[in-house]
């Protein structure tokens, strides 16, 4: 196949030369890919089932992004704390994972912001829209294993109060649209 020098190169182009790869040298390159980045590790890890806490690694950078150490000169960044979620989502993305994740994203963003009393709309708006992906994922699981992850979603509902910019009543609104104390009981 010739391949053109001209144009970025495509999924495609990455596939046809690794057909010229033979077992050896495929297992060289994910080598090499795996000591590339601690990102690559983890999606390694999740993909094969490896390891006792396959999470583990994505709640460190959710944790390192929605919850710094503002004292250290870490900076803030809901999409960076998101992009962990989605990179379990492509390595592997079960259910409880997805699910264990999005809470854990907002039990982190509640911590921050209790301790720092951030004002920062942006990070709040962030922390809405997980809490509704949160429910979603947990909705989406067998009635028979939401119930540890209703306590934890009811626990972060109330939670709300005490931060301010309508948070509590915008938990309940989305709390209540998908009927979840309905599902507590189950």
């Amino acid at each position: 196949m010739v391949r053109s020098k001209n144009a970025s190169p495509t999924w495609s182009d990455v596939k046809a030369a690794l057909l010229d790869f033979d077992r050896a040298g495929l297992r060289g390159l994910v080598q090499d890919l795996y000591t590339a980045s601690k990102d690559n590790q983890a999606f390694l890890h999740a993909r094969l089932g490896l390891g006792h806490d396959q999470l583990r690694p994505f709640k460190a950078s959710i944790s390192k992004w929605i919850s710094p150490d503002l004292m250290k000169g870490q900076s803030i960044s809901a999409s960076n704390a998101k992009k962990a979620i989605a990179d379990y989502k492509k390595a592997i993305g079960r259910p409880h994972g997805m699910a264990e994740l999005s809470i854990f994203y907002c039990e982190e963003a509640f911590g921050f912001l209790e301790s720092c009393s951030i004002n920062d709309e942006s990070y709040v708006a962030a922390l809405i829209r997980m809490y509704r992906r949160s429910i979603e994922f947990v909705s989406r699981l067998p009635p028979a294993e939401r119930t540890t992850y209703l306590e934890r979603l009811d626990k972060l509902r109330s939670r709300g109060r005490n931060v301010g910019w309508a948070v509590e009543e915008e938990f309940n609104s989305l709390w209540h649209a998908v009927a979840l104390d309905e599902h507590q009981g189950e």
